[in-house]
């Protein structure tokens, strides 16, 4: 008798494992993905040391920052950017040079622009001059012109406001070599502290330069006919927009919508983004050459994610094109990154367009189509079924060299990125709130800077009126970028896991259709896998 109870004791217990062990199971399904692209690092090869990004722009060594100067010419895409070619923290500033011809894969140039008795190398832009205004060049050989602003350092030692001045180089060999201007700087500066990062263009309506740059909290608009004398037309911002820091790196441009044109304004500024630190705000309205109106009431910015500053389009594109590169990075934290060779990317290039909801002009931005040469489908299926309170986990090692693609209903879902050593990303939608957020909290590597990983970034979609949603999540070694519906919202963030993320953990409340789901691998710019 005693042995049957013994018996029926081990059955029982034997009966509960099992339905525990089936009920974990049901709570968790897993997919493994194989790679179709190999992933490594190595410290001691350039490109390839631990967080490097894989396929965004970056130096081989040293500190950069804001993009400048970009310029399409001869089918080449020139980016100049900010460069201090001695250390990875900021210094005496450079104009560092990288070209493509695709907007993907970049070839490193030398140095563009050198310090000199006139200051550091601000920040500015690049034009093509095709009927040699400047009389720089020729007809033959126009001349690409950089405008620019001066940083002298004896001025600022010496405790005078007007440290900051606008100057002229120019190339004649596109973009290799550069002349300084004998008669620089071409716009003095009498009593501004903050007076800097022209951004110069052709308006053919008006068949003049403009020239937008940023005088303390507002941008000043000038005209020229031949980009060496220039005219002070008006001023913007005053009493609009974000102030709670000085604002930089100005940009103006026209883009179509439906049947009408409408100008944007961008305006970087720094502290005062939506999630800390710097950011970029855009304004939408008219401009006839010398004025630029809005009627916008809110301000409205171009990347609801912490990284993504000081970005700029480039000059000379078709009429229908407008591309822009960002710094991805933030000024809270940007000079300590974990990172021992170099320090900061750029954000993938984006093509630019305007939405119009409810009566309101929206900026939206997209990778540009080029980027999906580097892609290569690991996993695909047409309609993937989450389960109401289940999880879904992918085991994938190429995560952190990934796109995530899909489309589902506005409902709650939860996207969890994690390793093996329990770091982890979180991306959440909660629908009665409408909210989107993205939690780097406990990313990896998050001690370097006091507002790096302090709160998670919230953001309220108020724009978004469509009951779908559709996901594009791209994730570098120490990035990840996240376009919402075409890229009516964006989120840029910079993350430094202890190891890669190798698993997506996808949770939902409800019974939910992800339809169109992709993953694929993101093969390297900088080396053969």
């Amino acid at each position: 008798m005693i042995t049957k109870l013994i018996n029926l004791k081990s059955v029982c217990f034997l009966l509960i494992f099992l339905l525990l062990n089936c009920k974990n199971q049901t709570d968790q399904s897993v997919i493994k993905v194989q790679s179709s692209v190999k992933t490594s690092t190595d410290s001691t090869i350039t490109y390839k040391e631990p967080f490097r990004n894989q396929f965004h722009f970056s130096p081989e060594k040293h500190w950069m920052n804001d993009p400048n100067g970009m310029v399409f010419y001869k089918g080449i895409y020139h980016l100049f950017y900010q460069y201090y070619p001695d250390d990875i923290v900021w210094g005496p500033m450079h104009w560092g040079h990288a070209t493509s011809k695709d907007l993907v894969h970049w070839e490193n140039k030398k140095t563009a622009l050198f310090p000199d008795k006139l200051g550091y190398i601000f920040s500015g832009s690049a034009v093509i001059d095709k009927e040699n205004f400047s009389g720089l060049g020729t007809k033959e050989n126009p001349p690409m012109v950089a405008i620019f602003t001066y940083h002298n350092m004896e001025f600022e030692k010496a405790k005078k406001i007007n440290t900051q001045t606008q100057a002229l180089a120019y190339s004649l060999d596109e973009g290799e070599t550069w002349t300084k201007y004998k008669s620089n700087p071409i716009i003095n500066n009498l009593d501004k502290k903050d007076f800097r990062d022209p951004k110069c263009f052709w308006n053919e309506s008006t068949k003049e330069w403009n020239l937008v740059l940023v005088a303390g909290d507002r941008a000043q608009i000038y005209t020229s006919k031949n980009l060496l004398n220039w005219k002070l037309e008006s001023e913007f911002g005053q009493n609009i927009g974000e102030h709670g820091g000085v604002w930089e790196c100005p940009d103006l441009f026209k883009l179509k919508i439906n049947n009408e044109e409408k100008w944007v304004l961008l305006i970087s500024v720094n502290p005062g983004a939506p999630n800390g630190g710097s950011g970029t705000q855009y304004f939408v309205g008219d401009f006839d050459g010398k004025t630029f109106t809005t009627n916008q009431k809110d301000t409205k910015w171009l990347d609801y994610g912490a990284d993504n500053y000081a970005g700029v389009t480039f000059s000379n594109l078709p009429e229908d094109e407008r591309i822009l590169v960002g710094w991805m990075s933030n000024w809270s934290y940007g000079q300590k990154t974990p990172t021992k060779n170099w320090r900061s990317s750029m954000t993938l290039p984006r093509q630019l367009s305007l939405n119009k909801i409810n009566d309101q002009y929206i900026l939206q931005s997209t990778p540009v189509n080029s980027f999906e040469k580097l892609l290569k489908k690991d996993y695909s299926k047409a309609v993937l079924d989450i389960k109401s309170n289940k999880k879904l986990q992918f085991d994938y090692p190429s995560l952190n060299e990934s796109q995530i693609n899909f489309q589902t209903k506005a409902e709650n879902l939860k996207l969890v990125f994690y390793n093996d050593v329990k770091d982890s990303l979180v991306l959440n939608y909660i629908k009665n709130k409408n909210e989107f957020s993205v939690d780097r909290t406990h990313s990896g590597i998050i001690n370097f800077g006091e507002n790096f990983a302090t709160k998670v970034h919230t953001t309220v979609l108020k724009n978004l009126i469509s009951d779908q949603i559709k996901y594009q999540i791209i994730l570098d070694r120490s990035s990840i970028e996240i376009f919402l519906n075409d890229g009516l919202y964006s989120f840029t963030e910079q993350i430094f896991p202890n190891k890669p993320y190798n698993h997506l953990k996808i949770i939902s409340e409800e019974d939910l259709k992800l339809k169109d789901f992709k993953v694929s691998a993101v093969n390297s710019i900088w080396n053969k896998n």
